[in-house]
């Protein structure tokens, strides 16, 4: 495996620090706020992020959602931001027992899940995500990084396009989309597309910049 690939498993995700919660993505139809900060590795170029979708009062205003469960939830990313994902999913399971509404808390397991190994609960947590919002942005990226992992680049792309399609500024799917676009499918033409679409929403962003040159290079362009 070449430097390249070692970078396209960045997972673009959400460290949830107390200090590093920023507000970034109001992304979805319904409930949740994207938390989203990006953490390069030194050395080999890797991003080691993690994720978490957090609740936004406001946009969950119009539904009656116990406070019990909320309490939990929130619980639940305390515990992940302590790497103790076996607890919070043992706490995340019984919020989606109570409240099967919202995506956050299947994106969150999953995320949990992948974290603990067992990759097939993961996938089946983030689809349950997806049937509630088939565009979820964490959702899709986290499905489209799993799939790209397996092998099954058409389902990963699928999972990148849907993101895309409806919050076209959500890099972290852009960035994945180019990634497998060039150094899996081996479609070059859109790779250039996803990383010049990317250089124009993160124009300091070096190493994309370098991967367009090379991707022109074996164009001819």
């Amino acid at each position: 495996m070449n430097r390249r690939q070692s970078v396209v498993d960045m997972c673009y995700r959400t460290k949830v620090g107390d200090s590093n919660m920023v507000n970034v993505f109001r992304y979805f139809s319904v409930f949740f706020v994207s938390l989203t900060l990006f953490s390069c590795a030194g050395g080999g170029g890797e991003f080691k992020d993690d994720a978490v979708v957090s609740y936004e009062k406001k946009t969950i205003s119009h539904l009656d959602i116990d406070s019990d469960v909320e309490d939990d939830f929130k619980s639940a990313i305390v515990l992940m931001q302590q790497d103790k994902n076996a607890e919070a999913v043992t706490v995340l399971k019984t919020v989606i027992e109570r409240e099967q509404r919202l995506p956050a808390p299947y994106v969150n397991i999953a995320i949990a899940y992948n974290r603990l190994g067992d990759t097939s609960a993961a996938e089946e947590n983030l689809v349950s995500a997806l049937k509630l919002d088939i565009g979820h942005p964490v959702a899709n990226n986290e499905l489209g990084l799993l799939y790209r992992k397996s092998g099954k680049f058409n389902a990963a792309r699928t999972a990148y396009e849907n993101a895309i399609k409806e919050h076209p500024d959500y890099l972290p799917a852009i960035r994945n989309l180019g990634v497998l676009c060039d150094l899996y499918m081996h479609d070059y033409q859109c790779a250039l597309q996803q990383f010049e679409d990317y250089l124009e929403l993160k124009p300091d962003d070096k190493s994309v910049a370098i991967w367009v040159v090379d991707v022109k290079r074996r164009l001819g362009k």
